[in-house]
């Protein structure tokens, strides 16, 4: 990929780019607890976004998706938001740094990746974070990391209309190799944890779906909107709770009854989760792989039976991933809705598991499932 994105680069705008890459990203546990100011445990992966980049003359940048073969010109300091998905992400970017009052000159740019698109893996983080790490370092723009997560979650909101948490966006720029990031999505504090999975005879694997993940639609953002009215309910008898961090099981149910039954599993489902990360941690602290484990199950059963946002082909991966000693911990990844399945397992039942799994999948659902393994790896950076 990167010799792809080079080659167009120099054939179409010729020699001088600089090359940047952002990566995507897995979360071992903890959906849905980032837009409600809870902890994320994501780390960032060995597939990602690469950019070549050149400031260009003039106030039109002109942009190429070697994945789409679609290029568009567009003044990233304009008015005007262009028309392709893909490049919304780049002008949304250049505009919420102007916002900041640092504003992007015109580039040209060719990108490519090799993240699975609508795998839940964050491709569009990674598109996001190697634009906003790379206008920062091109031009000197002076914003932390943390503020490029933030910008890049702007993006989102104001330019692609999802109202993503900031997870995706952060472990994308601080991602480091071999480690996990614990974040707390109210401060943005985060500690690095020790993830070495291969080291103590594990592998992290996805299995995919085959279902698109498109988070577009007005699922997530339902979720979202019932999780704020279970808060509100709360709130009315205690002002101090101003998110589902901030309270527990007993108090929500406490106020059970004030709330519509759904309002009630979000909240319960979204509680409960952040317990189960505060605990998955001191699992990892102490190298218990098959304990933290057991929690990618529960999480996978809370996002399913409350949180409601599986499908019968990740229950079925789930299902079989439970059945088989030695994978210790399986889950649905990313928003749901589709997309992949997170397992860790033992290195001496992977090979067999997954040529099982493809087998009784496609025989249930007429597809093979992609397999795509996952390495903890840096997160944005400069290449050359």
């Amino acid at each position: 990929m990167i010799d792809k994105v080079k080659k167009e680069f120099a054939k179409r705008f010729g020699p001088g780019a600089a090359l940047y890459t952002s990566p995507g990203r897995v979360n071992l546990i903890g959906e849905h607890t980032d837009y409600n100011m809870g902890f994320v445990l994501p780390g960032a992966v060995d597939k990602g976004i690469y950019a070549a980049i050149k400031p260009a003359s003039g106030g039109v940048s002109h942009l190429y998706s070697v994945d789409y073969d679609s290029e568009v010109s567009v003044d990233l300091a304009g008015d005007v938001l262009p028309k392709p998905q893909w490049a919304k992400y780049i002008y949304g970017v250049a505009q919420e740094m102007a916002k900041r009052g640092r504003k992007v000159p015109a580039i040209d740019a060719t990108f490519g990746g090799n993240v699975p698109l609508g795998a839940g893996m964050s491709s569009s983080a990674a598109l996001e974070s190697t634009f906003a790490f790379a206008f920062n370092d091109m031009f000197g723009l002076g914003f932390t990391l943390a503020e490029l997560a933030v910008i890049g979650q702007m993006t989102e909101h104001n330019y692609v209309g999802v109202k993503c948490g900031i997870m995706d966006q952060f472990i994308s720029l601080h991602g480091r190799a071999g480690h996990v990031l614990k974040l707390d999505c109210r401060d943005l504090s985060f500690e690095y944890k020790p993830f070495d999975p291969a080291a103590a005879g594990y592998r992290v694997v996805l299995v995919d779906s085959m279902v698109k993940h498109n988070l577009s639609g007005g699922e997530y953002n339902e979720r979202r909107e019932q999780c704020e009215a279970g808060v509100s309910i709360i709130a009315a008898h205690n002002p101090e709770v101003k998110s589902l961090r901030d309270t527990d099981p007993a108090t929500l149910d406490k106020y059970r009854g004030e709330m519509p039954g759904m309002v009630y599993r979000r909240c319960l489902y979204v509680v409960e989760e952040i317990g189960r990360l505060l605990d998955g941690c001191d699992d990892l602290d102490a190298g218990r792989y098959d304990a933290f484990g057991a929690k990618m199950f529960a999480t996978h059963d809370g996002l399913s039976g409350l949180y409601n946002v599986s499908t019968p082909e990740l229950d079925f991966i789930v299902d079989a991933a439970r059945a088989c000693d030695g994978v210790v911990g399986a889950r649905l990844m990313g928003g749901g809705f589709g997309g992949c399945v997170i397992h860790l397992m033992r290195e001496s039942v992977a090979d067999a598991y997954l040529a099982d799994l493809q087998v009784k999948f496609n025989a249930r659902f007429g597809l093979t499932p992609r397999v795509i393994g996952a390495v903890i790896s840096d997160g944005a950076r400069r290449l050359e």
